[in-house]
């Protein structure tokens, strides 16, 4: 016996594509990822207060954070390699390219997660307007310099960094900026530890103190984005 046919309503329809990636920008409001490092998660008191500080500066249309797969439950588990974690920060961003298209992105990350981001920033497809690096983590287990993926980038970068961050001494990272084809800056925190963080006493000694050091460190991550953009809508 013959098949019934099927009905005329009942047609099968494609799979609607996934979004782009690259879309023409339209805005000058950008959308940040913001990824945490490897010791706190997005809700960590470092990472709420930068990004309210990075919202407000940049006056973002969101900044978005998410967590790792590694932090989720709750427990506190040590990290995977960095590229382990790419494949996750990806998933993130897509959903917030596809979220506010036409909108610049700016790929933001503390620590370990400006390691990623800047792995990301390097993936098919990805069109960002900047890296921003809060303490990259340039020394790597035993010493060795981890800065293979900052040699790949194309993206403008900006580290910003403590003068006593033992993660990153600042001539290492001067050899490895030097060698960097993208346009790249440096910000240093005069003082700053890993986070940034600056002793009571060497307040006192410098005549400076945590929150207009950090607001300086704001205004400059601002003005490289506000140039970085305008560099990618022209």
């Amino acid at each position: 016996m013959a098949r019934k046919r099927r009905r005329a309503d009942q047609r099968t329809t494609a799979p609607s594509p996934p979004p782009p990636l690259r879309t023409k920008l339209t805005h000058r409001q950008p959308v940040v990822v913001f990824a945490h490092g490897a010791g706190a998660p997005s809700s960590s008191d470092w990472m709420t207060h930068w990004k309210e500080m990075v919202k407000d500066a940049l006056d973002a249309i969101e900044v978005v954070t998410f967590d790792y797969p590694y932090m989720s439950g709750g427990k506190r588990r040590p990290p995977p390699k960095a590229d382990k974690l790419v494949d996750h920060h990806l998933s993130v961003v897509k959903n917030a390219v596809a979220e506010h298209p036409g909108h610049p992105l700016v790929l933001m990350g503390k620590s370990m997660g400006s390691r990623v981001s800047c792995m990301v920033a390097s993936s098919d497809g990805i069109c960002a307007s900047a890296v921003i690096c809060l303490g990259y983590p340039l020394k790597g287990a035993k010493g060795v310099m981890r800065d293979e993926i900052l040699l790949k980038l194309i993206v403008p970068t900006m580290f910003v960094q403590g003068n006593k961050d033992g993660l990153c001494p600042l001539n290492k990272l001067e050899l490895v900026r030097k060698k960097m084809t993208c346009k790249n800056e440096l910000h240093v925190v005069d003082g700053g530890d890993h986070s940034f963080k600056i002793s009571q006493k060497y307040q006192k000694s410098a005549g400076i103190n945590q929150h207009d050091i950090e607001l300086e460190a704001v205004k400059a991550i601002e003005q490289f984005v506000q140039n970085s953009i305008a560099e990618s809508l022209t």
